[in-house]
């Protein structure tokens, strides 16, 4: 294994490691050289995977990660192991080299005092004289011996020295304190985005990180890097606006309406696509059809087996047999162009397929509305029967510990229609899901005939992911990696991951529900 090699830059990032790039971007560049980031350690709170900060450590390079919880966006770097790497700024290396042959030597215990940068190359040579740090006490504060910890922050880097107890004074000035030969060493270095170590951790986990396109990493490189999309607000009645990150602008898809010109116009071309196949499930519409003719509006309450051919992202590893083809050919007939477009890096799929009725629009937004047009809707309809437009969307969570973890971005999302003047009650990807069911039944209340109905209606579904040969692990609703061919190198479960999640309908939205109470992935039709 080579040694591994980056440039420092304060404020954005080390090397390819950019402040304010996504867990599934780092992780996915991380996993494609093994060789050179043979083991990846990731730690998470299991009780609240999408609120608490994820850590990514790189123990075979002396790195360490720390993305916040509901946007996983890298926040800060640590360089915690010199003899694993070889860190310059400006062309020069911080610390002395582990050797003159650029690879590793011998292995040593992380943090070694002797191979750390120079406090007198940090101060003299490198970047110069700075403010008075910041002094932690050791948490043994009855050993004078102890050692503490003394920031050196610069705006957008900051490096630890180890300084005992008996050692500090506030009298001192930096170069007293940092000159004797037990703490002129750095122990770590920590990039990050501010003007002070001090003032940047106040904020860490919730600033607004500049644009990654904007780093000059990128500008000096050809490396195309797509708009992110920060948010989908979920309009209901089958409308999603979708706001642009760092930007003021947004866009609308209107299911049933906008047509794969307009989602390729909008947010470049799919990732990959891949043709529906699999109609193992489709025992559950012919029964969810039949029952729904006996009663009005029977559409708007299709369970949630009435929605598993909403994946996305994966494709199958085995044939089906003649009787699959031949349910197919019944129900499905000619769907030649029906497909779904991948947006792993964006962290949704998109069905396209002929047009289906969308869901009804809300209650409440039928009242608030009073005749008037809903907003986003497209004065311009194209009446042609056989078109292909977007029929459903999928946006996925990337939930920490989850079976299909890191197949896309994570995407975020609100339900607008559930908004209330009060900006604290607001329903989200972050909102547990018993909160989110308590709302919605609000919401669709005055269309249940009684509350044996509503809760016969929202009865969830049991799968198991991690079950090869289940339809509930079948191409059409599991997602995984695939090309446009369709071909895929299918993921196993090997029981690290928790495989089993219950499916739960309302009008117009599937959500895919683990067992901690978030939400995996959310279906709107």
């Amino acid at each position: 294994m080579s040694l591994f090699t980056a440039a420092l830059h304060p404020n954005v990032g080390l090397g390819f490691l950019v402040l304010g790039a996504s867990l599934h971007d780092i992780l996915t560049r991380l996993k494609a050289e093994p060789q050179r980031f043979p083991k990846l350690d990731l730690s998470y709170s299991a009780k609240d995977p999408v609120t608490d900060p994820v850590i990514l450590a790189l123990p075979a390079n002396g790195i360490r990660l720390r993305f916040d919880g509901p946007e996983q966006r890298l926040r800060l770097i640590e360089v915690i192991d010199f003899t694993k790497n070889r860190i310059t700024y400006q062309e020069k290396d911080i610390a002395k080299p582990p050797n003159s042959q650029g690879t590793l030597g011998s292995p040593r215990l992380g943090g070694d005092a002797t191979t750390g940068p120079a406090f007198k190359n940090i101060y003299h040579r490198l970047f110069g004289p700075t403010y008075a740090g910041e002094y932690i006490p050791p948490v043994d504060t009855g050993n004078g011996n102890a050692a503490g910890t003394y920031i050196l922050s610069y705006p957008g880097v900051a490096f630890s020295f180890p300084l005992p107890k008996s050692a500090y004074s506030p009298n001192k000035d930096v170069v007293s304190l940092l000159s004797s030969p037990a703490s002129q060493t750095a122990t770590s270095v920590a990039v990050f985005s501010g003007k002070s170590w001090a003032h940047a951790r106040e904020t860490l986990w919730d600033e607004i990180l500049p644009s990654v396109k904007s780093a000059f990493l990128f500008n000096k490189s050809k490396e195309v890097v797509p708009d992110e999309i920060s948010l989908v607000k979920i309009h209901g009645g089958g409308r999603l606006q979708l706001f642009k990150k760092w930007t003021s602008s947004s866009i609308w898809i209107n299911l049933g309406e906008t047509t794969p010109q307009d989602l390729v116009a909008e947010l470049g071309p799919p990732d990959a696509i891949y043709r529906k196949n699999d109609q193992r499930m489709y025992i559950h519409k012919t029964r969810t059809a039949s029952h729904s003719r006996s009663r009005s509006n029977g559409g708007d309450y299709r369970r949630p087996d009435d929605l598993t051919d909403t994946d996305q992202s994966s494709a199958h590893t085995g044939s089906e047999d003649s009787e699959d083809e031949a349910v197919e050919d019944e129900f499905v007939g000619n769907v030649s162009g029906e497909c779904f477009y991948n947006y792993f890096y964006l962290g949704f799929d998109i069905l396209v397929s002929p047009p289906q009725p969308v869901s009804r629009t809300p209650p409440s937004q039928v009242a608030a509305l009073n005749g008037k047009e809903v907003p986003g809707a497209n004065p311009f309809k194209n009446g042609t029967a056989d078109r292909l437009v977007a029929t459903k969307m999928v946006l996925h969570a990337n939930v920490p510990g989850s079976y299909p973890f890191n197949r896309h971005r994570r995407c975020r999302w609100e339900i607008e229609y559930l908004a209330t003047r009060n900006s604290d009650n607001i329903v989200n990807s972050e909102t547990r899901f018993d909160e989110i069911e308590e709302r919605l039944r609000e919401e669709w209340k005055s269309t249940y005939t009684s509350e044996e109905d509503a809760k016969k209606r929202q009865r969830g579904m049991v799968l198991n992911r991690g079950w090869g040969d289940s339809p509930g692990s079948s191409c059409e609703f599991l997602g995984g990696w695939e090309d446009s061919s369709g071909g895929v190198a299918a993921k196993k479960f090997d029981g690290s991951e928790d495989s089993t999640t219950t499916l739960y309908g309302f009008p117009g939205m599937v959500f895919e529900v683990l067992k901690n109470g978030f939400v995996s992935a959310v279906t709107v039709y």
